[in-house]
């Protein structure tokens, strides 16, 4: 049995969230005065809405306090209206490609929101579309359409100015995807020339990559108004992108009830055949821990699994998972300076090399490639940490 110190708080945040997806009735009850840290951590792990739809299934004598309730509630509408506003946004980026000849679809978010069994309740962020053509071809539309502007030509010399436009600067600097400068109703958009981003080990990746290139070429256009791909790419893809940021900075609940909502509608075909690949690709021991979690939260069924799960691993990987929240947002480490947080990130993989040696090892060597390629840009931003200018 997984324990933590806040075993009681998580066993019933995790009750909340197996009660959304399966509409039973949570097990798991909580005294009034905890209900408001149940909801703070329901924020730091972005599942709000998911959280709500299970507490809509208690009885009235276990719910939290009328005033909490309320402003849970209202939440939930806010993110309604967010999922609403992002298919539209979605459907509108689709029809402006297609004017141009590209084929696209999004990935993630809307893609995985339809999915739920209530759509609008998945907190959304930004929006993952990839167009095809390669990284020139969608480099040369983006900018044709006035969707991003040219790399900036600013002097060495000219920190102001620099600083002012790095952020344009790091766009360009990305293997995968363009960060459009300009918002759709509020809305950030990545537009994808790969369809996904890497793991560590480059040899496992060149497979990867291969794999993602041809499925993405089996993609549906659905009701929504958008185009989407396949379950199959989607199971490799979302995989691909939970190992990342594991290793990276962490993970949050979020991603892991999507992968869970994906192989909730996964044929048995489709699971068989990402099983085949997770070896070739690098992934097999993040899936393996993945499956444990999904086994542990939402009792998922063994027919349901790409791998067999993996208790150690998963207990690891779950630990991560809880202290971290979104993206490792809240773990300790990011309290500190911005050295502090450096180091951390540059010697995070050593602290995993149990969970998977190989990847680790690739992961480490990364890093610090990353971090030679950065050295002119801090120099020129006089920053040693360029964290504030990604987005």
């Amino acid at each position: 049995m997984f324990e933590t110190k806040t075993s009681a708080k998580m066993n019933m945040f995790f009750s909340l969230l197996r009660s959304a997806m399966t509409k039973s009735v949570p097990d798991c009850p909580i005294s009034p005065e905890k209900w408001g840290n149940v909801y703070s951590y329901a924020v730091q792990q972005r599942v709000v809405g998911l959280e709500f739809q299970g507490i809509r299934l208690l009885p009235a004598s276990d719910r939290p306090p009328r005033p909490l309730f309320l402003k849970w509630a209202c939440a939930t509408e806010t993110i309604q209206g967010q999922n609403q506003l992002l298919n539209g946004v979605a459907a509108r980026l689709t029809e402006m490609f297609a004017a141009e000849g590209f084929r696209s679809a999004i990935l993630k978010g809307p893609a995985n929101a339809r999915l739920y069994p209530d759509p609008f309740v998945r907190q959304c962020g930004d929006i993952d579309i990839w167009v095809e053509g390669g990284r020139q071809k969608v480099l040369d539309l983006l900018k044709r359409m006035g969707l991003l502007e040219d790399f900036p030509k600013i002097s060495w010399f000219d920190y102001k100015t620099y600083r002012k436009e790095l952020h344009k600067c790091l766009t360009h600097f990305s293997p995968h995807h363009f960060h459009l400068h300009q918002k759709f109703d509020g809305v950030a958009v990545e537009v994808h020339y790969r369809p996904a981003s890497s793991v560590f080990n480059p040899f496992a990746n060149r497979r990867l990559q291969r794999y993602l290139e041809n499925e993405i070429k089996n993609i549906e256009l659905v009701p929504e108004g958008f185009y989407v791909p396949s379950v199959k790419f989607a199971l490799v893809m979302q995989l691909e992108h939970i190992h990342r940021h594991f290793f990276e900075s962490g993970i949050g609940l979020k991603h892991l009830v999507d992968y869970y909502v994906l192989l909730q509608n996964a044929s048995e075909s489709e699971c068989a055949e990402v099983s085949s690949v997770l070896r070739r690709f690098g992934v097999y021991r993040t899936a393996s821990a993945l499956m444990w979690v999904l086994e542990y939260i939402f009792k998922l069924d063994a027919q349901k699994m790409i791998c067999e799960p993996n208790r150690k691993l998963g207990m690891i990987f779950l630990q991560e998972v809880v202290k971290g929240g979104a993206f490792g947002s809240f773990a300790p480490r990011q309290k500190r300076n911005a050295f502090i947080r450096w180091f951390a990130r540059m010697h995070r993989p050593l602290q995993l090399f149990m969970f998977d040696p190989i990847e680790v090892f690739w992961s480490f060597i990364n890093n610090w490639v990353e971090f030679v390629h950065l050295i002119p840009i801090r120099l020129k931003a006089r920053k040693f940490s360029l964290k504030a200018y990604w987005s």
